[in-house]
């Protein structure tokens, strides 16, 4: 019988672009790891990224890939559009893959990575790394025991800067290739953390629109969110905001938690402020040890689960919840209506593709001209 613990999981990256590097020196830090194949269609890209990280092979599909060893975690690092296949490839392959987000660019895509991963041997995970953080865990910790009462009203704002020439790479701003503005792309992160922290939601209002990019998808959103709990909270994602933050304010009857950072977190980004004769939250927040959130605090969770034979933490089931968020998101803004947890199925245009095959903003734009 092997010994999961000791064994050695050989990591290939399928694309040497800026975010492979989080991966990498996310996994460098993980014991029992080995960074074991750069995968590339630019070969200089791919050898310059191999020199960096200490990787001796390089290779330029993850099938030739294979030819020189086993492989056992596969870290997708590419556009978005190629998510999907390389993700059904590794799979078909029997290997475990983790996905940068967005995972897939449609809901119908997330139920075939579902289908595809029941039939293989290996298993997806999907970056959503705020989860991870230490005050991700001590706020879900306090919750469940109940010392914060009920959740009550939040606010979760993504309000990026992205200028123009960021727009005007060939892959960005394509509903085919991204599958979406900042609610896809960007906000993702913060208002995963806000399922994750708060549970299942059941209906949003939305609007978003493109108002300051030249981008055929929209440049903000804005939407109003019931919560299964009852509890609202507001979900604003922007990439035209000149002051850059991401903010998460809950409040619960007994404390409001607020989270300010952009782009990861430790314990001194939290902020609790009790309600009148409620100090001993302060007391109970300030206990346990400062992890921040990030790749290296995902991965770290990932290997021990692989070595513990125990299913991936943010599976693609894990994250539907949000991905269905950001397609609720699109559609109530494109119908002018409330969309409702589940009513995006198979029948609905959303299910396929987040505009609904309608691209509503380069509509809008001809009207305009």
């Amino acid at each position: 019988m092997t010994d999961n613990s000791t064994t050695t999981r050989r990591v290939a990256f399928i694309g040497t672009g800026g975010i492979a590097n989080a991966h990498a020196e996310a996994l460098q830090q993980q014991p029992g790891v080995e960074l074991a194949v750069a995968i590339d269609i630019d070969t200089t890209r791919a050898e310059a990224f191999a020199n960096k990280w200490g990787i001796t092979r390089t290779a330029s599909s993850l099938a030739s890939a294979l030819d020189g060893g086993g492989l056992d975690l596969v870290a997708i690092c590419t556009p978005p559009s190629s998510h999907f296949p390389l993700a059904l490839e590794a799979l078909s392959l029997g290997l475990h893959a983790v996905i940068e987000k967005p995972p897939a660019l449609s809901l119908s895509q997330m139920r075939q990575l579902e289908t595809a991963e029941a039939e293989s041997a290996g298993s997806l995970s999907c970056i959503f790394q705020h989860r991870f953080g230490s005050g991700a865990q001590r706020l879900l910790a306090l919750q469940r025991s109940g010392a914060l009462g009920r959740q009550l009203v939040g606010t979760c704002n993504t309000l990026w800067f992205r200028d123009q020439p960021y727009f005007d790479v060939p892959w960005r701003g394509l509903w085919d290739v991204e599958g979406g503005g900042p609610t896809m792309g960007h906000g993702i992160h913060q208002f995963d953390l806000l399922l994750h922290l708060w549970g299942p939601w059941s209906e949003v209002t939305a609007f978003a629109g493109k108002l300051a990019r030249k981008t055929d998808t929209e440049d903000a959103s804005a939407a109003v969110v019931r919560f299964e709990s009852g509890a609202i909270a507001t979900v604003i994602n922007s990439v035209i905001s000149p002051r850059e933050t991401s903010y998460l304010r809950l409040d619960y009857e007994n404390a409001t938690v607020e989270l300010d950072h952009l782009y990861g977190y430790s314990d001194h980004n939290w902020k609790v402020t009790p309600a009148p004769g409620q100090d001993a939250v302060v007391g109970l927040w300030a206990q346990g040890e400062d992890a921040p959130s990030g790749h290296a605090a995902q991965y770290t969770a990932l290997i021990r689960s692989l070595q513990a034979g125990e299913a991936a933490p943010v599976s693609i089931g894990d994250a539907y919840a949000t991905m269905e968020l950001a397609a609720a998101i699109y559609a109530s803004s494109v119908s002018g209506t409330t969309i409702a947890r589940g009513q995006i199925d198979e029948a609905s245009p959303f299910f396929t593709r987040m505009d609904g095959h309608l691209e509503p903003w380069k509509q809008e734009e001809a009207l305009n001209a």
